[in-house]
């Protein structure tokens, strides 16, 4: 291994190119900025590419509730198909067009469509030199002093060439908030104690090792009396038995347990019925083959994250590395053994076993196995925040006629449920129905270090609220708010907690905010 090679200097550093890192990363470049974005993989987008997640996101999406970039986003994507692609006439003029009209989403579409728009929307802070990318490098040093980071060393995957970076600001945009223990930032990982948060949810005891299920998700197509059975995965016999603490039946099977309550069964079926039953295959579907003109495409396309492939048997974060490589080739082995599955047992309605004809499709998500480029990793570790966001914040059940938590102090404005998936230690998992929230500038604050900021979702939340904050919009919203925290942070000199704490500089912060088409609040819904 190569010892330190060189370094950047810029303005800000955004360590992780996923979505917030990308987001973080055009704030910053576009309030003049220099910047240095790495990201881990040879893919910038993070959920929305190389860890293939359709966007969820809430009921409102097509008139409000997001920024202007990330509309701009939406935009580009249908706009990407309706110039590229042969559509079929009412496609092409739907005004919401989703290429797979999977029931996740109103925008179901592929990862490299995403990844295109992405890109062109960092395009000429690229070509202009004013963000660099580096790509293939994950952080693994940090140095720090007098509250505050002075630098962050990342290495490249491949050839462990090293390059230290120096900035002014530093923004953890990383999937598992990896910058955090480096540059010893107070954070939490897991689930915290009932007493320490006051959430009616959390658990008597807390147990940092508790952490949510990570997703290995893949691409598959399906023609009918096509062979595309893989070869048996070296742990398919014991995902074949496996049945979860929490579940009556096994996990590779059509049905399933609610976490929450094991005597709640859900029904699934893989292709759309007659019975009612949901479909998996509609579910994250990227490309509806009935939209696209000219037989272009043989088989509808679809991405497969579902409770199927959710892998709870151990964290990720905060083990030794042989534990942390173990639990992801372990998570991979699921995936691939739920295709075996699909292909070789799974029920079929007509008394048949198997689906022969799926197949995996690694030129969807440009890779060999047709596995994305990066599993899902839903739960990051947290930073200490000055303040700290909390079921009582969101919960419908709790905050009762009091409706929505407006914060003086909000950057940005989100919604979903409190979706906690199955996790590694208790297995606990629930769906709360929650008010739309803001997000409070608190939240992007750590309690001491005074040039970090967190840009994705290991902001200031608690395990139960990172269950709504994790998810693609906000994850946008939240990188783009810290991308421009910094920029405004550098240029009048002050300190984030500053900016906070002083009237005038947060009303001239959130007037930027608003200048740059960020929706602080949400309006009476």
């Amino acid at each position: 291994m190569e010892t330190v090679a060189c370094g950047i200097s810029a303005d800000v550093i955004v360590v992780g190119g996923g979505t917030g890192g990308c987001m973080a990363a055009l704030a910053a470049a576009k309030m003049g900025r220099s910047v240095v974005l790495t990201e881990e993989t040879d893919w910038l987008g993070g959920q929305l590419t190389s860890q293939a997640v359709p966007p969820d996101e809430h009921q409102w999406i097509e008139q409000f509730g997001c920024t202007a970039t990330y509309r701009e986003f939406r935009n580009r994507v249908r706009a990407y198909y309706t110039s590229h692609y042969p559509l079929t006439d009412e496609a092409r003029h739907h005004p919401q067009l989703n290429p797979g009209n999977g029931w996740v989403s109103r925008l179901c579409h592929e990862p490299k469509a995403a990844l295109r728009v992405i890109e062109d929307m960092l395009a000429p802070y690229v070509s202009s030199g004013r963000i660099t990318v580096l790509y293939r490098y994950r952080p693994v040093e940090a140095a720090s002093g007098h509250d505050e980071v002075r630098s962050v060393t990342v290495e490249h995957t491949d050839n462990g060439r090293r390059v230290t970076l120096t900035g002014q600001f530093f923004l953890d945009a990383t999937e598992c908030g990896d910058v955090l223990p480096l540059a010893g930032a107070e954070y939490v990982t897991g689930a915290e104690a009932r007493d320490e948060t006051g959430e009616p949810h959390a658990p008597d005891a807390a147990d940092p090792l508790d952490m949510q299920a990570i997703t290995h998700v893949f691409a598959l197509d399906f023609v009918e009396g096509r062979e595309e059975t893989i070869d048996k995965p070296e742990q398919y016999d014991f995902w074949r038995r496996f049945v979860p603490r929490f579940s009556r039946y096994p996990l590779l099977g059509w049905i399933s347990s609610d976490p929450a309550d094991p005597a709640v069964a859900k029904r699934y079926e893989l292709f759309p019925n007659d019975r009612n039953i949901p479909s998996l295959w509609t579910y994250r579907r990227v490309i509806d083959k009935s939209q696209f003109r000219d037989g272009l495409f043989e088989s509808d396309i679809t991405l497969v994250n579902w409770p199927q492939n959710d892998y709870f048997l151990g964290p990720v974060i905060d083990v030794p590395e042989a534990e942390r490589l173990e639990h992801l080739e372990s998570a991979r082995q699921l995936s691939l053994s739920l295709v075996y599955w699909l292909q070789t047992e799974a029920p079929r309605p007509d008394g048949g076993k198997g689906y022969r004809g799926i197949r995996l499709r690694p030129d969807v998500l440009g890779t060999e196995d047709g596995l994305a480029k990066h599993p899902y990793i839903r739960e990051s570790r947290r930073i200490k925040a000055v303040y700290t966001i909390t079921e009582g914040d969101v919960s419908k059940e709790i905050r009762g006629s009091k409706g929505i938590l407006r914060y003086e102090d909000s950057v940005g404005v989100g919604s979903y449920h409190l979706d906690l998936h199955p996790t590694t230690r208790s297995n606990r998992g629930f769906y709360i129905p929650t008010y739309p929230y803001e997000i409070p500038l608190g939240a992007l604050i750590p309690v001491r270090l005074n040039n970090l900021l967190p840009a994705c979702k290991n902001i200031g939340t608690t395990q139960i609220t990172n269950g709504c904050y994790r998810l693609h919009p906000t994850e946008w919203n939240i990188g783009e708010a810290a991308g421009y925290l910094a920029a405004y942070a550098i240029s009048n000199r002050v300190s984030p907690k500053e900016i906070r704490e002083n009237k005038r500089h947060l009303r001239q912060f959130q007037e930027l905010l608003a200048e740059q088409g960020i929706q602080m609040h949400w309006p009476e819904i």
